[in-house]
């Protein structure tokens, strides 16, 4: 994301697109961030017409002039969008996500997907999302929104910097349940596990590269779990799934240590990044106060001022990452970050934990794919 946002209605160039999905988390994060980014809604899809009319109306855009519709098919037909945005829900009989096969009606129909995540319930549904992408030539990005972040994309670039030196751990905490090993092959029972997975294996595996291996322990009170992870790159990690904390806590922390340094972000937006060379003389330093070239650094959004760097919509990524799927679709070139690949190995970690039991090591295959 550029560090000076455009208006919605500042661009020369829109993207025109329909939307299936007229929820209440959409309402909240997703049409709202078309304010800062070229979109041009044509149409609003939902199985309540009067909710989809009632979205049509409010963020019809510049135009003003989006239809709606109940019918997704009957859309794409008249309205043949360049783009579609999906934020839709579960199956409730199956448990499979309803916007897999949305998505590939899309596609079919000539238009390039932006879809919330879960993008799908197996890694075999990702693999044909991804093949028929490919037959059509049109792209998907999967709504990975922490990886869009401020915090993160600062992250990214702490770790490849000289000084920070090769890294080697990571460490995630994140507050969610992992159900007994004796209902995950019920996707309705493993529904949120798979709905929240997604935020912090994201992080990982776009910061660290591909999980080769994986083992955890369970905790049958609450269903918390401590997982260990060895990365391609010979890095090592840890996924702290903490559930039953307060509400009132914050919910994540990311942690990734380099050699002599390491950077933090506690709650999505507090960054600390320890910078190498603060070194002390044990038993013979007066002062815990270190000269400032090498002093931590501390970034942080202020919330005083109507900014937009501290609206949800851009420290919690979607906005940014909304501006990436139109520039993507504008330019011709597929998406970057975000892509079915970053989906497939979230989906890779989601059925190891589903297949592996607790205190059990899982290999994450791809040989086959």
């Amino acid at each position: 994301m550029p560090d000076r946002v455009t208006y919605q209605f500042e661009y020369d160039e829109r993207v025109r697109c329909a939307f299936i999905g007229a929820g209440e988390h959409s309402y909240r994060n997703v049409y709202p961030a078309f304010q800062y980014a070229p979109v041009e809604l044509a149409a609003v899809c939902d199985v309540r017409r009067e909710r989809a009319a009632a979205y049509a109306r409010m963020f019809g855009g510049p135009s003003g002039r989006a239809a709606p519709y109940t019918d997704h098919r009957e859309m794409l037909a008249k309205e043949k969008p360049a783009a579609v945005f999906i934020v839709t829900s579960y199956d409730q009989r199956t448990g499979r996500v309803q916007a897999t096969d949305l998505a590939l009606d899309c596609l079919r129909a000539g238009a390039h997907v932006w879809m919330e995540k879960p993008v799908a319930a197996s890694v075999a549904e990702v693999l044909r999302l991804r093949r028929v992408s490919a037959e059509t030539g049109r792209f998907v990005m999967a709504g990975l929104k922490k990886i869009f972040t401020p915090a993160v994309e600062k992250v990214a670039s702490i770790m490849a910097s000289e000084a920070f030196g090769p890294v080697s751990s990571i460490s995630v905490r994140y507050p969610q349940a992992l159900p007994p090993m004796e209902r995950r092959h019920d996707l309705k029972a493993m529904r949120w596990f798979l709905d929240h997975v997604y935020h912090p294996a994201a992080v990982l595996t776009h910061l660290m590269g591909p999980v080769e291996r994986l083992s955890y322990e369970w905790e049958p009170g609450g269903g918390s779990s401590v997982s260990t992870l060895r990365f391609a790159s010979g890095a090592i990690g840890s996924l702290h799934l903490v559930a039953g904390v307060a509400a009132t806590s914050p919910l994540e922390r990311l942690e990734v240590v380099g050699r002599g340094a390491n950077v933090i972000v506690d709650n999505g937006v507090r960054l600390t990044y320890y910078r190498p060379g603060a070194r002390r003389d044990y038993g013979r330093d007066a002062s815990f106060v270190v000269d400032d070239a090498v002093a931590p650094l501390v970034w942080e959004p202020e919330f005083s001022l109507g900014q937009l760097s501290n609206k949800n919509l851009f420290y919690l990524g979607y906005a940014p990452e909304v501006r990436h799927f139109c520039d993507s679709v504008l330019s011709g070139r597929p998406p970057v970050k975000g892509t079915l690949d970053d989906a497939l190995e979230i989906m890779r970690l989601f059925e190891a934990y589903r297949e592996t039991p607790p205190g059990s090591t899982a290999t994450i295959a791809r040989e086959s794919e």
